[in-house]
């Protein structure tokens, strides 16, 4: 879904796939399976050179996708049976703040129901960056797919995101900020201007 539906890691049968990019971009590769066939694509210049913003996705990945195709054109790939070891629930929110879904869990691990803890301002913490993150944007994914969660746990109606010094509003929800390169300190404030937890964290942009 990062990529879109129009995608080349999208097939339309079963199918895993992960697709990887050189420094600098020298080269790039897709390496994938179906039930049947492992199909692995590498695209790249012999001495080298850079591919000039080629990545996995736009170089690599649309040759392994005619592949598979191509050999699954008589039959469709089968989703394989999950390792006895998982076993998938699905999982609501208290209070709603994201949605129901399925999710894998090892067996005896596995919950159905999270509920959000009583909220308390003097032991909320970020969760969302890490601090020391380093984030890299990719330039094959459009920049509004890209958005960084922000995040506290124990946040509060009255503490605030401070993102280098400009507010963004309340903690009580997660944010999804639209990322800049930079160096960032991110902050939670109490309404009297007390600071209760900071990170940074780096935005590389997309070359």
């Amino acid at each position: 879904m990062t990529f879109g539906l129009d995608s080349a890691l999208a097939t339309p049968f079963w199918s895993a796939v992960k697709t990887g990019t050189s420094k600098d971009m020298r080269d790039n590769w897709c390496i994938g399976y179906s039930d049947r066939y492992t199909v692995a694509v590498w695209v790249g210049n012999f001495e080298g050179d850079s591919m000039l913003d080629v990545s996995g996705v736009s170089g690599a990945a649309p040759a392994w996708h005619e592949l598979m195709l191509a050999l699954h054109r008589e039959g469709p790939s089968r989703a394989p049976a999950a390792p006895a070891a998982l076993v998938a629930r699905h999982v609501a929110f208290a209070p709603a703040i994201e949605s129901p879904r399925d999710a894998w869990f090892l067996r005896g691990t596995e919950v159905s129901h999270v509920e959000v803890l009583q909220r308390n301002a003097a032991t909320a913490r970020i969760t969302s960056p890490a601090n020391g993150a380093i984030i890299a944007l990719d330039p094959d994914i459009p920049p509004a797919n890209q958005r960084i969660v922000l995040q506290t746990r124990g946040g509060a109606p009255d503490l605030e995101y401070y993102l280098n010094g400009r507010s963004l509003g309340s903690s009580d929800r997660p944010r999804r900020w639209l990322p800049e390169p930079g160096a960032h300190r991110l902050e939670i404030r109490s309404a009297d201007g007390r600071v209760r937890d900071t990170v940074r964290f780096i935005v590389r942009g997309a070359s």
